[in-house]
């Protein structure tokens, strides 16, 4: 249908929507933001919201749902969870003085990944923008935190090492080009929006860069030589530019994160572990659920990055240690803890300073935090650790900004600038005379109201304001015969009429004069105080990051007095020694006390055969450890008597495995394939948690790849190994100079239970009690008693026989036996038969007994 055809305010939203087709556009009328057509149907449904048919345009009826401006960032909220970006589109001309239609226009468009108000965001997750591009030899990587104003860029060789940035960044929106052949990692990405091939390319990607940041070159960041972060930067940048349509004067660098910094954990092993998510959705039995006692949200969001980035750097993690360590030595946690509940979330409203969104309330905030600043400084001054110094000087000192904040903003401003009531009295000479014009109002019209009362003898007349017509004199109906002739009727009631004089009509001009001109003294000032906050957002926003930092070392210096942790060693030399050690969320969840354990990796022994019953613990001792090693890397107190960590590059799991159907694959494909994964990245330096490789095949199939797996990682790869397994077959791999050792989870029988001591034992175990935990998970007794009879016959016919050796022939046969094969047992009474003792009729039996167990 031809837009001339349709009503001048349709055409306008046409032509707003023309440019953004593929997002809901939020029209902006009067104090409703307006969705018309398929956007009000689509919003009708995700909201809930009246979907309603008012007036028409080119002849037929509008749909449309609406939302109140005063109240939209609920909905708006709702909208982006779901994965919705939404554009705004506003009145930009005073509709006082527009001729015809009030101009509009997209000020901005909101998406999942570009979220900066307060309402949208989750206040302890950072809200990532994640673009990828793609060469022939990797790809690039960069992310953008708007609400923080973090910048960030990588590069990766393969598809397992961005599947694993991927799991680390969790991005809410990820820009890849409009190309076929991706990974399936990728493609599975919350919020992937493709963009036009072009937008990736590394040239067109450093102009963007330059340009955006000012610079004649790259170097100063660390990336002028890599160009595949460059183009997904500038292609990043590109987008960000698209929908803020303003300066983003908080992006001021963007720096290189390199693989090699970190310690390496692919999705499986981050999934495996635990770290900040559970498949069920209880984050509070995680390894952050544990650990987070942070104060304010920033140092929650740099606690969970912390976690899902542990470092290599000795020195720098080791200064991070010391700097808990004399917090507690010093009892100094507590009194920066304490401080801290006085704290916003100085990182988020600085961002919303730059972005001039920020809100009177992020101001007495603001205010508030910057006043707390002299009581940290004097806290740090006097401890003696390096980190903890750097922080104090970043701090830097911030009085005049917060003298001027003090003197400007109200001590309980209002939610919004644009109602007035923000600037303190005596802020500003000129808006003070405005206020007091107004303020000398209320007393005017009482004095007015009783004059009019004793002169008209209307003991009911009321002198009134509202917003549409001004002021008033009201007199009800049954009155109206007496309002004098100088009355000028302005509006009638269902039950009064409302009236006007010249006095009062000449009061009204100046006082609505006085309060319009007082909004926009007010505004003017608000607007100057974000240009003043502008001047010093680099030093506040390092203020922040220190004070965010400090939140997560008193937190450390808390976890770490409240749940008996101790500091690590860090030490050169290759190994693991830790004694005593504890699973942190088990120890955390659980009334009983957790059995604590030790571990010993060293040049001699690289692996550790674990054996032992299912529910004894051995998939808890391998996560702890990890887990143990992890915190260590972060700068955190582990839970351990004593844990000494020589240098770790990954750490990389095995432990359990279902079905993924939507990739198609079997529970034991998705077993191999994370083996695979491991056998192809674990180092020397690697700490390698394999728990029941080959249980997912049969017998001899699953006996075959686990012992083949173990002596690789033993012998190739000579990872820090814990392998746990219920093939006692492979007990026999502890030979010596092999480097692998036997380890056991032990368990007792009491009558007719079983009793899990979850300790830790040299040595293999000599039995698996698997009868025994059916028993517990509820089994029919019918069905044990049959286990328990073909049990019996089974044991009775290998007992005795040794356990086939891994070389054995029967591995490589085309048919395969179970464990306890018949065969093996006849096989075993042949041997055991000297023909020259047996007579006739004794030779005779056994050749019967022989066919009878064959």
């Amino acid at each position: 249908m031809s837009l001339e055809q349709h009503t001048p305010l349709m055409r306008q939203f046409f032509a707003a929507k023309a440019e953004h087709p593929d997002v809901l556009l939020f029209f902006r009328m009067g104090d409703f933001y307006e969705l018309f057509y398929d956007d009000a149907r689509k919003a009708a449904r995700l909201l809930d919201i009246t979907l309603t048919q008012r007036g028409s345009s080119a002849g037929q009826p509008i749909p449309m749902a609406g939302v109140p401006h005063h109240a939209y960032e609920g909905y708006l909220a709702r909208l982006v969870a779901l994965g919705e970006s939404v554009a705004i589109c506003e009145q930009i001309g005073d509709p006082a003085l527009a001729k015809g239609l009030v101009e509009r226009k997209v000020v901005r468009i909101v998406t999942p990944g570009t979220v900066t108000d307060e309402a949208l965001l989750d206040e302890r997750r950072d809200t990532l923008l994640l673009a990828i591009s793609r060469f022939k030899h990797g790809y690039g990587l960069a992310w953008a935190d708007l609400a923080s104003g973090r910048l960030r860029a990588n590069e990766v060789d393969n598809d397992d090492a961005l599947e694993a940035e991927l799991a680390r960044l969790q991005p809410a929106e990820t820009l890849i080009a409009d190309e076929e052949g991706w990974p399936e990692a990728v493609l599975e990405a919350r919020g992937l929006r493709r963009r036009a091939p072009w937008l990736f390319d590394a040239d067109s990607g450093r102009r963007q860069l330059l340009q955006f940041f000012g610079v004649h070159d790259l170097t100063a960041f660390g990336i002028d030589d890599k160009p595949r972060a460059i183009a997904a930067a500038g292609a990043l940048l590109g987008y960000i530019e698209e929908t803020q349509k303003q300066r983003l004067p908080h992006l001021r660098a963007i720096a290189l994160e390199t693989s090699d910094e970190a310690v390496a954990m692919n999705a499986a092993t981050r999934r495996h572990l635990e770290l900040d998510s559970r498949i069920d959705g209880d984050a509070r039995a995680t390894l952050l659920g544990v650990l987070d006692s942070t104060i304010t949200p920033m140092g929650g969001r740099l606690l969970r990055r912390w976690l899902n980035r542990p470092l290599r750097n000795r020195q720098t993690v080791g200064e991070r240690h010391h700097a808990v360590a004399t917090l507690i030595e010093h009892r100094a946690d507590d009194l920066l803890r304490e401080a801290f509940r006085g704290l916003g979330d100085l990182e988020r409203i600085l961002s919303r300073v730059a972005l001039r969104s920020a809100r009177p309330r992020d101001l007495s905030t603001l205010r508030d935090g910057l006043s707390l600043l002299p009581a940290v400084r004097e806290i740090l001054a006097s401890l003696d650790s390096p980190r903890l110094r750097a922080l104090h000087d970043e701090l830097g000192e911030h009085d005049a900004t917060a003298h001027l904040l003090r003197s400007a903003i109200v001590p309980q401003p209002p939610l919004l600038a644009r109602d007035g009531g923000v600037i303190l009295e005596g802020y500003d000479f000129e808006l003070d005379e405005l206020r007091t014009l107004s303020t000398n109002a209320d007393q005017f019209l009482i004095d007015l109201e009783a004059r009019e009362r004793e002169a008209t003898g209307i003991a009911t007349l009321k002198v009134g304001y509202n917003r549409v017509h001004g002021y008033y004199i009201e007199i009800s109906k049954g009155q109206a015969d007496k309002a004098p002739v100088h009355y000028t009727r302005r509006q009638t009631l269902t039950g009064a009429e409302r009236y006007i004089t010249e006095e009062l009509k000449g009061f009204e001009d100046k006082v609505l004069s006085a309060r319009d001109r007082s909004l926009t003294r007010e505004k003017l000032l608000y607007d100057g105080l974000l240009d003043l906050l502008n001047e010093q957002l680099e030093p506040l926003r390092r203020c922040a990051g220190a004070l965010s930092e400090l939140d997560v070392f008193a937190g450390f210096a808390e976890r770490a007095q409240s749940l008996d942790w101790t500091m690590p060693q860090l030490r050169d030399t290759p190994g693991i020694a830790i004694e005593r050690g504890r699973h942190p969320v088990v120890e955390a969840v659980r009334d009983a006390p957790f059995e604590p354990n030790d571990l010993v990796f060293d040049d001699a022994t690289r692996m550790y055969v674990i054996t032992g019953p299912n529910m004894g613990g051995k998939s808890t001792f391998m996560r702890q450890n990890a887990l143990i090693v992890l915190l260590a890397c972060i700068g955190s107190f582990v839970p351990a008597a004593k844990a000494t960590i020589g240098p770790i590059d990954r750490i990389l799991t095995r432990i359990g495995a279902g079905d993924d159907l939507a990739r198609g694959q079997s529970t034991f494909m998705v077993e191999m394939s994370e083996t695979a994964y491991i056998l192809h990245h674990a180092t020397e330096q690697s700490l390698v948690l394999m728990d029941e490789i080959g249980r997912g095949t049969s017998t001899y199939d699953g006996l075959a790849l686990a012992d083949a797996v173990a002596r690789q990682l033993a012998a190739s790869n000579r990872s820090y190994t814990l392998f746990a397994t219920h093939y006692f077959e492979l007990t026999a791999l502890a030979e010596p100079g092999s480097g692998i050792a036997n380890l056991h989870l032990d368990a007792v029988e009491h009558g007719d239970a079983l009793v899990f001591m979850h300790a830790v034992r040299p040595g293999p175990a000599n039995r698996s009690f698997g009868l025994q935990v059916a028993a517990l998970a509820g089994l029919p007794k019918a069905a044990l008693q049959q286990a328990r009879a073909r049990l019996a016959e089974l044991e009775s016919q290998n007992r005795d026989a040794p356990l086939v050796p891994m070389s054995a022939p029967a591995l490589d046969s085309p048919q395969q036996f179970g464990l306890f094969s018949p065969q093996s047992a006849a096989l075993d009474a042949l041997a055991a038969i000297d023909p020259d003792d047996l007579t006739p009729k004794q030779a005779l039996e056994a050749l019967y007994r022989l066919k009878a167990l064959g």
